[in-house]
């Protein structure tokens, strides 16, 4: 692909350009903030531009999607692979880091060093904190890439949030139980952001380290290691705040808590949005019980431009679901979606006030379930109160997914690939970083594993090696 251009090979659909190629830049004017308030705060003295965080984000954005409009539009399928392999999008998301550390140092040392009021230096640290929490969105982009440097850029940018266990959950967690009852990070009916985020918040931690010490187990070792990717992400974090307050003293550590909170809670509240109500079914034949596959229902979409540039389509959530290590340029709306009133950071607004939420999206929910509320994933405590407003319909009748292969995989002769990301194991190679040593057999892998690059498909979904392309 011409990296100047945008545009495909000669032989694509029409010559198809990327509109929003130039439109993704945007995204680092985020990080920029820092140096944005601090530089007007010089010029003004007013001391609102250290708030200038939730402004943007709760304020600026929102406006901006409501008069900037929808962009429906998907790249050709023969594009694809062209647009995934052009350099200059990741460029981008690699730009993001430095830009956002530096911002965090300088603003640290304003808070320690300037002269500014208790009210400035919370406000300075609330907007740190927004910049940290759209870098976590940053590392979700970046951790689901197979390539290792592109992993640990993602911890990197985890560090500011002291939420590196997401890196874990969500990759291996998050995207194997989405939109179930067991999902910390999948909210429910009923279920206001303030009960949510206690719950995902705690789950998201026990659900990381559990996935680190039963892949130790299968290896017979403890999972107190320094390649415990839980405890090296916190150390991470651990070595970061610790320069901190030995350069600029004790003095800033609860302004380092302040950011880091609000940090993972923008992250939260996101996640709380995404998949409200949403929930996969339990099908199949009785011995073989399983939820059913991931599809675009289970998500909810935007095709709000603003925050889809800000947030590398994020928005599309369907599409990341299904195509975990797509990258963000290619990510796809798809119709069946349902479909949120309007851009996440407005959306945000509405979360913070759960009468208004509910009042909103509640009927939503029945309506993607077809007027059926019982379909839909609804917060245990308060499940006599949404039946009672809503309803309950006849139970639907279940059926094994048409999609599922008959019979697992599990007494291939030498492995298997993920239909999904083209994962391949090999039973000579095996995948020690997984616990299975070179030679161990795929008869013996557990039914309930899961591919490892896209924590999509499990051991039931792969096919024989060759045939499916990687």
């Amino acid at each position: 692909m011409s990296g100047a251009a945008g545009t495909v090979p000669s032989g694509s659909t029409e010559r198809w350009t990327d509109r929003k190629r130039y439109l993704w830049l945007i995204g680092l004017v985020v990080p920029s903030l820092a140096f944005l308030a601090i530089g007007m705060h010089a010029v003004t003295g007013w001391g609102v531009w250290f708030w200038i965080g939730p402004i943007v984000i709760l304020g600026v954005v929102p406006a901006i999607d409501l008069v900037a409009g929808l962009d429906r539009s998907n790249p050709p399928d023969d594009v694809i692979e062209a647009l995934e392999n052009d350099r200059y999008y990741r460029w981008i998301t690699y730009a993001f880091l430095p830009i956002q550390y530096a911002g965090f140092v300088v603003a640290f040392w304003l808070i320690a060093r300037g002269d500014l009021t208790l009210v400035d230096k919370i406000g300075l640290a609330i907007s740190i904190g927004c910049v940290g929490g759209i870098g976590i969105n940053t590392a979700h982009e970046l951790g689901h890439k197979k390539e290792s440097h592109e992993r640990w850029l993602s911890k990197i940018a985890l560090a500011q949030s002291f939420y590196g266990h997401f890196y874990i959950e969500h990759n291996r967690g998050h995207h194997v139980r989405v939109a179930t009852p067991e999902d910390p990070a999948s909210s429910r009916v009923g279920e206001s952001f303030y009960r949510f985020w206690p719950r995902t918040v705690a789950g998201s931690v026990r659900s990381a380290w559990r996935l680190e010490r039963k892949r130790y187990a299968r290896r017979d070792r403890h999972p107190y290691r320094i390649g415990n990717d839980v405890l090296n992400a916190w150390l991470m974090s651990a070595v970061l705040w610790a320069a901190m307050v030995a350069w600029l003293g004790v003095g800033i550590l609860p302004y380092l808590v302040i950011q880091a909170v609000v940090g993972f809670s923008l992250l939260e509240i996101v996640n709380y949005m995404e998949h409200y109500g949403m929930l996969r079914r339990k099908v199949g034949p009785p011995d073989r019980r399983r939820y059913q596959r991931v599809d675009p229902s289970h998500s909810w979409n935007s095709n709000n431009i603003a925050t889809n540039v800000l947030l590398y389509h994020l928005q599309r959530h369907s599409d990341h679901h299904a195509n975990p290590v797509r990258r963000y340029q290619t990510l796809r709306d798809f119709a069946e979606s349902p479909v949120l009133p309007t851009g996440y950071s407005g959306m945000m607004t509405l979360a913070l006030i759960p009468p208004v939420w509910r009042r909103v999206m509640d009927p939503r929910v029945l309506a993607h379930f077809d007027g059926d509320i019982t379909r839909a994933n609804i917060q245990p405590g308060r499940r006599a109160k949404v039946l009672a407003r809503y309803g309950a319909a006849a139970p639907a009748v279940e059926h094994y997914p048409a999609d599922s292969p008959a019979d697992p995989l599990g007494n291939a002769e030498a492995g298997g690939t993920c239909p999904g990301c083209g994962y391949v194991y090999d039973e000579k190679r095996g995948d020690p970083r997984e616990g299975f040593p070179a030679g161990t057999p795929w008869s013996v892998i557990p039914d309930s594993w899961c591919c490892p690059d896209c924590g999509v498909k499990e051991k039931v979904d792969f096919v024989a090696t060759g045939t499916v392309s990687a």
